[in-house]
């Protein structure tokens, strides 16, 4: 397995962020998995890097904080935080997002505090993610097993299989394999990619509507000059990277008051450490007018009413039957991987910062797809995913 931790090492930092020489790189990453973070720094500093910044993390002192700090510390983000995020963004530095943590961490948690505090971040954090989301600097998110996560993946093992076995399941999803060959297989993945978004931005789509056994009747508009993209991204200064490690995702941006019908969730999700499970919205002109789930609802509807942008929808993604997300048939209880993972041929949707899947069984509709007239479509080019 050293091999294959040293090829997904190398992989994240030479093809996810795509460190320059010269360049410096901060990773995000939980104390539990120092060990990897620092192979990462390792293969960083090998490809040239000037500096390697650490910005832990540790999960049970995060929900500590959130079941025991002062109620204050909720309402804003510390200047320090922010300038550290912000001032090295602003130089172009790259930043590798290591994740890793229990699917259930902050179960039981006051909602209040958890929609406070994801209010104060949106707030103060609005520059640096706007620098993020505008492609100032190169950005990528990976994942690495912990035992809470595994066992709730893997609950009928023994904490060191399920290890194990969340360990297989993710490296196949990067598609690494121990051979050296990994930074090749991206190369070919994002080459089909690329092959996909042409054809679809060809079609020059009006309109997509989706039904299926759930319950699903969903009609998507699409804007006139909307463009789908995928795969990697370009930062400012023109540095190609991937944003997401693993992604099988093809997306564009419906029309904000566009949507109407009824979604519903095929696979649970996690949402600011808990679970939200077996849940629909219905939608009209684009807005969540309501808000069902089993388990999670007052959750659910507080995430959808954080702001004014918060009940609207701003993605749109197709993703692939035949994956190496998909082809495992495993719940990864992870956005990152389950986003990419629907049964079939599936629409994804993003609303807020609530992306999840929609599909369970084959579609009855798939989609129907009314293109528009070409007369009233203006030539255009397709860039990378931003």
């Amino acid at each position: 397995m050293q091999k294959k931790f040293e090829e997904y090492a190398k992989l994240l930092v030479e093809v996810g962020v795509n460190i320059q020489k010269g360049q410096n790189l901060v990773i995000s990453c939980p104390v539990d998995c120092a060990w990897f973070a620092r192979m990462c720094a390792k293969a960083a500093y090998a490809a040239g890097c000037r500096e390697v910044v650490m910005s832990w993390g540790d999960e049970l002192l995060t929900r500590e904080k959130y079941l025991h700090a002062a109620d204050d510390v909720f309402d804003s983000v510390p200047e320090w935080r922010v300038r550290f995020s912000t001032d090295y963004a602003k130089e172009g530095a790259a930043f590798l997002h290591i994740g890793g943590s229990d699917p259930e961490l902050l179960k039981g948690v006051d909602q209040d505090r958890l929609v406070r505090s994801s209010r104060s971040s949106g707030r103060d954090m609005k520059e640096y993610r706007q620098l993020q989301m505008s492609n100032a600097f190169p950005w990528s998110i990976g994942a690495i097993p912990v035992p809470s996560w595994a066992k709730k993946v893997f609950p009928d093992c023994p904490e060191e299989e399920a290890m194990a076995k969340l360990w297989d399941a993710i490296l196949t999803s990067v598609r690494v394999a121990g051979d050296g060959k990994a930074v090749e297989r991206w190369k070919e993945h994002l080459d089909t990619l690329q092959i996909r978004i042409d054809k679809l931005n060809a079609l020059r789509l009006e309109s997509l509507h989706y039904t299926n056994s759930l319950g699903t009747d969903l009609t998507i508009r699409l804007p006139e000059d909307h463009i789908w993209g995928g795969g990697d991204g370009t930062s400012r200064a023109g540095i190609h990277f991937i944003a997401n490690m693993p992604t099988e995702e093809i997306f564009t941006a419906p029309l904000k008051n566009g949507i109407d019908g009824v979604v519903y969730a095929s696979m649970p999700l996690v949402l600011s450490g808990d679970l939200v499970k077996d849940f629909h919205f219905v939608i009209r002109e684009g807005r969540i007018v309501e808000v069902h789930a089993q388990v999670g609802e007052e959750k659910l509807k507080a995430e959808t009413t954080l702001d004014e942008g918060a009940s609207y929808f701003g993605e749109v993604a197709l993703v692939p039957y035949d994956s190496p997300i998909r082809n495992q048939e495993l719940l990864f209880y992870n956005t990152l991987f389950d986003e990419n993972a629907r049964a079939a041929p599936s629409p994804s949707l993003a609303c807020s910062s609530i992306p999840f899947s929609t599909m369970k069984t084959p579609p009855a509709t798939w989609p129907l797809a009314r293109p528009m007239p070409s007369a009233s479509r203006a030539a255009r080019t397709c860039p990378r995913r931003s």
